[in-house]
């Protein structure tokens, strides 16, 4: 089994002293098809052309073959409806024989419910070593969003704008495995709830890192709460969600034994970032032509 190599926060290390360290979502080998089926057969209800969240998916056929790693921006605060989004999306056109495993923040894995839960869908906390094991060990596909709180908290003002936080780890490990990085964009789960602000200044000042490594506390308008101080799961309001795979990016190879260097990470990143925001810019581009022609209808 492989776990990440994070230190939890002390918050979260209390709650585990109380409960228990979870034993889920550690471990690839938790994934169950069966219960990816059944969350396909209840999602499928919400998801799709039409449905309560309309699903737009465009460039799939940019995916090569596994193991690839699949790096997207964040968005949509706690409830990340543009995870659910996407699982739903890669499902569909893959099926459950190609699993995808999706990185997280151990505190929505921080409890054994939760990470039982969601260990079985595929995914794991984040962290370098599980990662690796994912792409080279086991040959699967990895989901990472690395903006993470950064960038699902991002003012609504920027909900078009790539923030992944300076954390370039995730190119790290793709040089190391060796394997192509497909860059998505995704844009309408950030319109499912209005933030303000993220809140930087304020989880600086009660040391929000330290209790759960997070970074951000934000302040936002969504249901049913109104007006919301700090990253409170709320319920989606009806939204496009639109989604676009970009042409993966291959990693320069390493000779046996080799450490990617700091500047070759940093390039990577830089490229990766570079791809989801031209790709967020026409998502932008689109809605702006779309609300142009409402108007002068």
């Amino acid at each position: 089994m492989t776990t990440s190599t994070h230190e939890g926060g002390r918050l979260l290390q209390w709650l585990h002293r109380k409960a228990g360290a979870p034993d889920g979502a550690n471990d690839p080998a938790a994934f169950e098809p069966e219960a990816v089926v059944q969350v396909l057969r209840f999602a499928s209800r919400f998801f799709g052309p039409g449905r309560y969240f309309d699903l737009e998916v465009r460039g799939m056929e940019h995916v090569p073959e596994k193991p690839v790693m699949v790096v997207s921006n964040h968005s949509g605060g706690t409830s990340i409806p543009d995870v659910w989004g996407f699982a739903f999306a890669w499902y569909q056109r893959f099926g459950t024989e190609r699993p995808i495993h999706p990185l997280a923040h151990e505190m929505i894995l921080s409890t054994r419910t939760t990470a039982r839960f969601f260990g079985r869908l595929g995914v794991l906390r984040a962290g370098r070593g599980v990662a690796g094991d994912v792409l080279t060990r086991w040959g699967r596909d990895l989901l990472v969003m690395p903006g993470g709180d950064v960038d699902t908290w991002r003012p609504y003002r920027d909900r078009y704008k790539v923030q992944f936080g300076g954390r370039t780890g995730y190119a790290r490990t793709a040089i190391t495995a060796g394997v192509p990085i497909v860059p998505v964009a995704n844009a309408g789960a950030h319109e499912t709830l209005f933030v303000l602000t993220d809140g930087r200044k304020l989880a600086q000042r009660i040391r929000l890192r330290e209790l759960t490594r997070a970074n951000v506390f934000p302040i936002s308008f969504s249901l049913p709460w109104g007006l919301t101080i700090g990253p409170w799961p709320h319920l989606p309001v009806p939204a496009r969600l639109r989604y676009r795979f970009g042409t993966p990016i291959v990693p320069p190879p390493l000779a046996p034994g080799e450490e990617p260097s700091d500047e070759v990470v940093l390039d990577v990143d830089a490229a990766v970032r570079a791809a989801v925001q031209a790709m967020l810019d026409d998502l932008r581009r689109e809605s702006e032509e779309i609300a142009r022609w409402r108007k002068a209808s």
